[in-house]
């Protein structure tokens, strides 16, 4: 198990590159993350929906995602409430006390998704989640030591230098275990090291002597990795990038949900991706993208009082595209209804009225992984969707995309300005990426590969992990 000295200090991809390692190896290895806290997700082979972080993962271990790689999900629609995903399904809605009683029965779930994957791999590489340390929540823990223990599992922990005070996380973290916890931390990682190495030897020499843990590794900082977020918004689709031929703007609301849309267009050489927070000024552009949102209602109020609405009209007016996404593309209709309180306080709300159709908010989520045509050119698409809304109206029998199984999806303008579509991934495919962008006004469009981006991205991970802290050495520790 790795386990971290705080949110973000490497247990994600410091699990996906080992699977990868062991991969390589022929070694049968599943990830595994107990509990997760998410807004970025993913839909498993078994029709489930789990934290994206476990689905590059599995990629990295060359397995389809399944649901019981992330048995219990948490996908926060406020600072206090939550929607609980339990081994793929939606349970329903809980604020922090009353998950934090729920969670003795989390912990049924958890094992028994843990014992199904040790029966068919010969490694489970699992990744805790937040800190062990955090004693305000060490009742009845299903994310860290509370499973290590239930199960035996040795723990690595790792710590994030960039961040500073490494030897404080580190040696911090261990001390506020107990006896038996710290004996089940067998070694640490230092994570995002840039530097000359032997300034931090004497520290390092230190702490093993102290606490009697190796390091055994410490991690390069690698620059410019790809790996798809587990949550939080890339840094670099936060500002944009001078000298592109096509300029795309996205909100940054609250609750967005499945960022990952992005990223082709992140990395792709002609495009400038600006994401506008709260309080940002809105900058002009050829695209604007309303992205997924855990919370529709309420990003779509939050988008209003930042001043999106009026900018979208101008855009429009001026001959701008716009494309919306799940949630994005529920904004575009005239109403919003959640009469059961999915989202929050039961009620409805006027959509963006720039499309002619309604969407009332279903218990019944749509989970589905996609394949079909973008139906403006039949470019291929490949996606998947993740919603509880279900949308209906005239503007609807101009879809925006064909399933492979002849369903329509989505709806656009009878001016062409504007597409909106259930499909997350609509920018993935190359072809369905070159349309869309010269849509929107790309001339030349230069293809894009997101697929095998991401790839490298985990096999650069992997070689780096391996240089440091070496295949043999690695299965040795694990035993295999």
């Amino acid at each position: 198990m790795i386990q971290g000295t705080t949110s973000d200090a490497g247990k994600s991809t410091l699990v996906t590159g080992l699977g990868r390692i062991l991969q390589r190896q022929g070694i049968r290895v599943a990830p595994f993350k107990p509990q997760n806290m998410s807004l970025n997700s993913a839909v498993t082979t078994d029709g489930g929906e789990i934290g994206r972080a476990q689905a590059v993962q599995a990629r990295a271990c060359g397995l389809a995602p399944h649901s019981d790689m992330n048995p219990i999900l948490l996908k926060p629609n406020t600072d206090t409430g939550t929607q609980v995903i339990v081994q793929g399904r939606a349970i329903g809605e809980m604020n922090a006390r009353n998950y934090q009683n729920f969670k003795r029965q989390a912990m049924n779930y958890v094992l028994e998704s843990y014992q199904r994957l040790a029966r068919q791999y010969d490694v489970v590489l699992v990744e805790g989640a937040g800190s062990p340390a955090e004693i305000n929540l060490r009742s009845d823990d299903v994310a860290n030591m509370g499973f290590a223990e239930a199960v035996d599992c040795p723990v690595w922990l790792v710590a994030d230098i960039d961040r500073g005070g490494v030897f404080a996380q580190l040696v911090g973290t261990l001390e506020l275990l107990s006896p038996g916890e710290q004996a089940r931390v067998k070694a640490f990682v230092i994570n995002r090291f840039r530097g000359d190495l032997s300034l931090l030897r004497p520290g390092v020499e230190w702490m093993e002597q102290r606490t009697g843990k190796p390091v055994v590794g410490i991690m390069p900082y690698l620059h410019g990795l790809y790996l798809e977020a587990e949550d939080a918004v890339a840094e670099q689709a936060r500002a944009g990038h001078s000298g592109k031929s096509l300029q795309v703007v996205a909100p940054r609301y609250p609750r967005i949900s499945n960022h990952t849309d992005f990223d082709a267009l992140r990395f792709h050489s002609q495009v400038a991706l600006h994401q506008v927070g709260a309080g940002e000024s809105i900058p002009s552009a050829d695209l604007i993208i309303l992205p997924g949102s855990k919370s529709v209602r309420a990003d779509l109020a939050w988008l209003r009082a930042q001043g999106w609405e009026s900018a979208i009209l101008r855009h429009l007016r001026y001959g701008g595209k716009l494309i919306g996404i799940c949630g994005g593309l529920q904004m575009l209709g005239m109403h919003i209804h959640d009469p059961l309180g999915i989202e929050g306080l039961p009620g409805s709300c006027p959509g963006l009225g720039l499309l002619n159709f309604e969407t009332t908010l279903d218990a019944q989520k749509q989970l589905n992984i996609l394949t079909g045509t973008l139906a403006r050119d039949g470019s291929p698409i490949t996606g998947y969707e993740i919603h509880a809304g279900v949308s209906s109206g005239p503007a609807l029998t101009r879809p925006a995309c064909i399933f492979s199984n002849g369903q329509p999806d989505g709806a656009c303008s009878e001016d062409g300005q504007i597409i909106g579509s259930y499909v997350h991934g609509l920018f993935d495919t190359t072809e369905a990426c070159n349309s869309l962008l010269s849509w929107s006004g790309l001339s030349d469009t230069q293809a894009i590969d997101i697929d095998a981006a991401r790839e490298r991205g985990i096999d650069r991970l992997a070689d780096a992990i391996e240089t440091e802290i070496g295949a043999d050495r690695i299965r040795r520790m694990l035993k295999v």
